[in-house]
């Protein structure tokens, strides 16, 4: 049974401590990132020690929270400009504690209404907002990769109906670009297919896919023997953040009777902002589509939502028998389109953050952070020494500077916590790669980071030291 009153106390004492994370982390005077080793880590927090003798209180657990935050990556940070996870907005935090406490795993209707009820409606929103309307169906998952893999499951379904009693026919290709998301091709293997099925797509040199190829594409993939189960398209692409033309992808897809699949996981969300929203053209052509919530939606992870254009697509991704989950009649039970049974209340978090800040805040945010990263692209071009490959379509710009190291220079910019950047392959150069997420970033941070790195990257000045 619960103690009311020390859950009370605690709840205050972690909203309390939240708070004064995020507007610590905000403010920026903090590092973004502590990189600690994990031995020295846990005797910092010392969890051993609370393993084996419990006895935590509210006043023992606002100091270990205290330290618990301090020791992690600041995401609302001016300065994360790392990987593609949000910044949370505050109502889906809300979700998450609601969630924590009532658990409606609602996969299974009966297991939570309430929530379910939420999904469907969130889902509805989604597939209108792409275009698939009353004949479209969806489901949310635990994250993009398992959105990936259960799209790339209905689109097995309608290529080899077969597939799920008596195994994968041999002569399945997958026809992906070499910038699509990894969990493409772990998919592929998941599948049965395996990674030799996955035959890439003729690109140009920034990775985007060759429309005009892609009839030589095809016929590779029938000279191999082989005949297409899906063919992927990146909306935006992960290293770069560029779109490919899906309005001719898909015409493509149509008429060679392709199943069109768009990873629309990053970039779909420029659906919402009036002057992005071209970035998308063609997406209601798609077979399938996968859109995250956890990155421009600002929703905590994980809520990823897969959508099929037709909803059986979806319901034929899976068979099962199991007598005490499936009567017959599922009604409204989410189970048969995902591979979780125990599925979160990932339907409150993206409802409340549309709740709280409407369709036209989302897409404000979206446009702010595509336009953070334009600016950014600005700056650095008025530099000397810095090069970009591209103008930036997304949130997502790729540079590089000087003759120094990409690799070495992000090393040293983590280091002592100042800025937190990935780095990506384009045409086999190893470039940086800034990723705008957090509302606070600014010209003043994107500033000082070009600073830091023309200093990082000068070999005379490093010289000098």
């Amino acid at each position: 049974m619960w103690n009311f009153e020390e859950f009370v106390r605690a709840a205050g004492v972690t909203v309390d401590e939240l708070a004064a994370y995020v507007a610590e982390s905000q403010a920026g005077a903090v590092p973004v990132i502590r990189r600690r080793p994990p031995g020295e880590l846990a005797e910092r927090l010392g969890l051993a020690r609370w393993i084996r003798e419990g006895g935590m209180t509210a006043e023992a657990y606002r100091e270990f929270l205290r330290g618990y935050l301090a020791e992690g990556t600041r995401m609302h940070h001016p300065a994360y400009l790392g990987h593609q996870i949000a910044a949370p907005d505050f109502p889906a935090a809300l979700g998450d504690f609601v969630h924590g406490a009532a658990n409606n795993p609602m996969a299974v209707y009966e297991m939570g209404a309430s929530a379910a009820t939420v999904e469907f409606e969130v889902l509805r929103w989604m597939l209108d907002t792409v275009g698939f309307g009353e004949a479209g169906g969806g489901v949310l998952t635990h994250g993009g990769s398992l959105a990936n893999l259960t799209a790339l499951l209905a689109a097995r379904a309608a290529a080899a109906p077969g597939a799920w009693t008596d195994g994968v026919p041999g002569d399945l290709a997958l026809l992906a670009p070499a910038s699509a998301h990894y969990s493409l091709s772990r998919a592929a293997a998941i599948l049965g297919l395996g990674e030799r099925a996955v035959m890439p797509l003729d690109v140009d040199g920034l990775g985007r896919v060759d429309v005009a190829r892609l009839p030589d594409a095809l016929e590779r993939v029938r000279e191999a023997g082989r005949r297409p189960m899906a063919l992927v398209a990146n909306a935006c692409a992960t290293g770069t953040g560029l779109y490919d033309d899906l309005r001719g992808i898909g015409e493509f897809c149509a008429a060679a009777d392709v199943w069109f699949h768009v990873d629309g996981a990053h970039g779909a969300s420029a659906l919402l902002a009036a002057e992005h929203r071209h970035l998308l053209d063609g997406i209601e052509l798609a077979d399938s589509l996968i859109w995250d919530a956890h990155k421009m939606l600002r929703t905590s992870s994980l809520a990823a939502a897969v959508l099929t254009r037709r909803e059986g697509d979806l319901d034929a991704a899976f068979q099962q028998r199991a007598s005490y989950l499936f009567y017959g009649e599922q009604g409204f039970d989410l189970i048969g389109r995902t591979v979780e049974c125990s599925k979160a209340e990932l339907g409150l978090k993206i409802f409340l953050n549309l709740a709280w800040r409407g369709e036209r805040g989302l897409g404000e945010h979206v446009a702010r952070r595509y336009a953070t990263a334009h600016r950014f692209w600005e700056l650095a071009r008025e530099r000397p020494g810095f090069e970009c490959p591209y103008e930036p379509e997304s949130n997502i710009v790729c540079f590089r500077y000087g003759t120094g190291d990409p690799v070495d220079v992000r090393e040293r910019l983590m280091a002592d916590g100042a800025f937190q950047l990935t780095s990506a392959e384009i045409g086999g150069a190893r470039h940086l790669r800034v990723t705008v997420m957090a509302p606070a970033t600014d010209d003043k941070t994107l500033e000082a980071l070009l600073d830091r790195i023309a200093e990082l990257g000068n070999p005379r000045i490093q010289e000098g030291r």
